[in-house]
C-alpha cells in the first residue's frame, strides 16, 4: 500500500501536465472560433473575468468546507510575497499574450510563428540553471533536443506559405517564450504554502488590471459604437469561450502550476513539445485532417524525447 502511494505521488504530476497540454492543444481552435464573434481584447476580459469568478467560487467553497490546505483552497497573499505574484502575473498571461498576438500579426506564416513560439523547452533549462541553479542533466538536454526535432516536424511537415513577413515577429516570439519560461521560474520561487488555485487566481486578477485599460484604449470605442459582437448567433461561441475560461484558464493553469512545483521548470516545460501532438490528433479526430508519415515520425520523436528527458541518470557509487 505504501509503495502504491509513493508510486502515485511520482506519477500524478506527469498525468497533470499531460492533461494541461491536451487542454491547451485545443485552445488555439477555440480562440480562432471565438474571434469570429468577439474582438481579441474583448475575448481576453470575458475569458479571464469568467475564470476569476469560477476560481473565487471554488476557492471560497473549499475554505467553507474546512479544506484550507487543499490544492483548491483560496488563500490570502502575504505582503512580502506580493512582488512575486505581480511579476508572475505580468509575465503570463499579460506579456506572453501581447507578444504572442503581435508575433502572429507580424509574421505572414502562422506555421513559422507556431514553431518559434514552441521553443520554450530549448530555453527553459538555461534560464532555470541561471536563475534557480536548477540541475540540468545530460538526459534532459538529449531528450529536449530529440523531442524538439519531433515538434518541428509536426509543425512544419506539409505546411505551406513560408514567406517571413515583418522580421520583428522573430524577436517578439523570443520575448513571448522568455516570458512563459520566466513565469514557470517564478512559480518555483513562490512559497509552497500557496495552493495552485490561489496562485493562478491572483495572477489572473493582476492580468485583468492590465487588460481592462488596454481593452478600453484599443477596442472600447468600437464595442460601444458597433456592439460587442462581430457576428450574429453568438451562442455558437459560448462553448468555445467556456472552454477557454474554464479549461484553458483555470484547469490547465492549475495543473501546470502543480506540476512545475513538483518536478521543476526544465522537465515541466519539456512537455510543451507534446502540444502539437495533441493538436494534430484533435484535428484528425474531429476535423478529419490526415497526418502524413512525417508527422507520425514527429509524434514518435516527441514521445521518445520526453521519456529520455524524464529518465533519471544513475549516480556514481560512493568511493
Amino acid at each position: 500500500m505504501c509503495d502504491f502511494y509513493s508510486i502515485m505521488q511520482k506519477i500524478v504530476p506527469y498525468i497533470a501536465v499531460i492533461l494541461a497540454m491536451l487542454i491547451w492543444a485545443g485552445s488555439g481552435i477555440a480562440v480562432q472560433h471565438s474571434l469570429l464573434y468577439v474582438r481579441p481584447f474583448t475575448l481576453m476580459i470575458i475569458r479571464f473575468t469568467c475564470a476569476i469568478l469560477l476560481m473565487l467560487g471554488v476557492g471560497l467553497s473549499a475554505r467553507a468546507f474546512g479544506r484550507k490546505e487543499s490544492l483548491l483552497a483560496l488563500q490570502g497573499i502575504a505582503r512580502k510575497d506580493l512582488p512575486l505574484f505581480l511579476l508572475a502575473g505580468t509575465m503570463q498571461p499579460v506579456l506572453y499574450f501581447i507578444f504572442e498576438t503581435y508575433c502572429y500579426r507580424s509574421l505572414s506564416s502562422p506555421t513559422i510563428a507556431e514553431a518559434l513560439l514552441s521553443t520554450s523547452p530549448l530555453i527553459a533549462p538555461w534560464l532555470a540553471w541561471l536563475i534557480l541553479r536548477e540541475h540540468v542533466t545530460r538526459n534532459n538536454i538529449i531528450g529536449i533536443l530529440i523531442s524538439s526535432v519531433g515538434m518541428f516536424m509536426l509543425v512544419l511537415v506539409g505546411a505551406h506559405n513560408f514567406e517571413l513577413g515583418n522580421p520583428i515577429g522573430i524577436p517578439l516570439a523570443f520575448l513571448a517564450v522568455c516570458s512563459a519560461v520566466l513565469y514557470t521560474i517564478l512559480l518555483r520561487k513562490i512559497p509552497a504554502r500557496y495552493s495552485p488555485l490561489s496562485i493562478v487566481f491572483y495572477e489572473q486578477v493582476i492580468a485583468l488590471f492590465f487588460f481592462y485599460p488596454l481593452w478600453a484604449i484599443v477596442e472600447g470605442k468600437a464595442c460601444l459604437t458597433e456592439g460587442f459582437l462581430l457576428a450574429p448567433n453568438a451562442m455558437d461561441a459560448v462553448y468555445a469561450i467556456g472552454y477557454l475560461a474554464v479549461l484553458s484558464s483555470v484547469v490547465a493553469f492549475v495543473l501546470f502550476c502543480f506540476t512545475v512545483r513538483k518536478i521543476g521548470v526544465t522537465e515541466a516545460n519539456a512537455f510543451n513539445n507534446a502540444r502539437p501532438i495533441f493538436t494534430a490528433l484533435i484535428m484528425l479526430a474531429f476535423f478529419g485532417e490526415q497526418l502524413p508519415w512525417g508527422k507520425w515520425l514527429g509524434i514518435a520523436l516527441v514521445v521518445i524525447g520526453l521519456f529520455v528527458c524524464q529518465k533519471q541518470e544513475k549516480r556514481a557509487p560512493n568511493a
